[in-house]
């Protein structure tokens, strides 16, 4: 009992002296905070004790109308200015933008060119090998990545004649640039998506009726495109697998014939399937028939 009283009195003079430590921290910065309260950014006490410096103009909720509101806190807002009132950003916007659009661009490139069925292919031929990680994923990206350059090289043209260089020259305006830059786009995303993706896609944003490829939005077209890519890239996946299951429907009956169930009929038909697929040139066929699916 002794040891019992003497560990609850020493906590409670523990307790205790926290309880006075805070209170006084309390109170001093109380009293900091007051005397702050009368020195304005200048170090310059106000004798009336308002800081005329304060960026809050007007206290929260004192607004009543719209034209009220812009006075409530003026020194916080941010404004943009606008050069020689044309619309044209300043050189450091531009830097901000610029930078914004090489983050994006990796996301544009998934998404509104060719490089998504390329991938998938790619992979599709490495699955149906059956040679899991050969060719690695960095060079069969790295392969992809090129042959979107390749393909789209008519397309980057466009934007740079239609968009780019007379921006550059101060032809257009922001908003024509985008314009401009977005059509090549457009067109070359329009004659690779289907049909009845596209109607899918005006349906739920409940656009009954198009007359033509401008009257479809961005965020229609964009969606639609993507998958109409995977709906084709699934299928040239397939047609790729076919002699390959040939192969291993007769390496599996064999072995069956011969007794040997107990062998992976797959460790003797992968080197049948690469050397099909070395003698048949595999490669300059797959890469040609997909590049001539984009024309």
């Amino acid at each position: 009992m002794k040891y019992v009283r003497a560990v609850l009195k020493g906590y409670l003079r523990r307790a205790v002296a926290i309880f006075i430590f805070v209170f006084a921290l309390t109170v001093n910065f109380t009293e900091v905070r007051a005397s702050e309260a009368n020195v304005n950014d200048l170090g310059i006490t106000d004798e009336d004790g308002i800081n005329e410096n304060n960026t809050v103009i007007k206290a929260p909720g004192s607004a009543e109308d719209a034209s009220d509101l812009k006075e409530l806190n003026v020194s916080n807002s941010l404004t943009v200015s606008l050069r020689d009132g044309q619309g044209n950003l300043s050189g450091t916007l531009r830097i901000l933008i610029t930078l914004t659009l090489i983050s994006l661009a990796p996301m544009m490139i998934i998404m509104m060119t060719s490089f998504t069925r390329i991938l998938i292919v790619l992979h599709f031929v490495r699955t149906a090998l059956g040679t899991q990680t050969t060719p690695p994923n960095l060079v069969m990206t790295g392969l992809a990545l090129f042959l979107t350059f390749f393909i789209m090289n008519p397309v980057f043209s466009q934007i740079n004649e239609k968009a780019i260089q007379p921006f550059e020259a101060g032809e257009l305006t922001q908003d024509e640039f985008i314009e401009e830059a977005l059509d090549p786009l457009r067109e070359f995303m329009y004659g690779q998506t289907q049909t009845k993706d596209a109607r899918l896609f005006l349906d739920i944003e409940g656009i009954e009726s198009v007359e033509s490829i401008d009257d479809i939005p961005t965020r229609v077209l964009v969606p639609a495109f993507m998958i109409s890519e995977l709906r084709t890239a699934f299928i040239i996946g397939f047609l790729i697998y076919i002699p390959f299951i040939v192969i291993d429907m007769v390496v599996a009956a064999t072995l069956m014939s011969m007794g040997m169930m107990m062998l992976p009929p797959t460790t003797i038909s992968m080197p049948f399937k690469i050397l099909l697929f070395v003698l048949a040139d595999g490669w300059n066929l797959v890469i040609l028939n997909l590049v001539r699916t984009f024309y």
